[in-house]
């Protein structure tokens, strides 16, 4: 620990540093190598979170294709369907074809 006096924020008797307070650097006279300071700290922390943020990404971005897959999975199923009942229309196009020709016929 850094003896009393040293300009170090940590207390001595609990070993903790007082929590950080929010700066707007607008509004607040920075000096140029606290403003330097911020811009480290702020990527530092942007590098940090950068693997569980690209991993959740990657999950999003699956999961979006597998909706998009599954739907276009489902129009050609469907499509496959509509042909299936455009032969249940030709079948009763012809039988009915077939009655009127036995209806008038003899």
């Amino acid at each position: 620990m850094a003896a009393s006096g040293s300009g170090d924020p940590v207390d001595a008797k609990s070993g903790e540093a007082p929590p950080a307070q929010r700066i707007d650097p607008t509004r607040e006279k920075l000096t140029p190598a606290q403003l330097q300071f911020m811009r480290q700290v702020q990527l530092a922390q942007w590098q940090k979170t950068l693997p569980q943020r690209r991993t959740r990404n990657i999950v999003t971005g699956l999961g979006i294709g597998a909706l998009v897959l599954a739907i276009y999975g489902y129009t050609f199923y469907s499509v496959s369907q509509e042909r299936f009942l455009d032969e249940l229309e030709d079948e009763v196009k012809a039988a009915r074809a077939r009655a009127l020709e036995r209806a008038s016929g003899p």
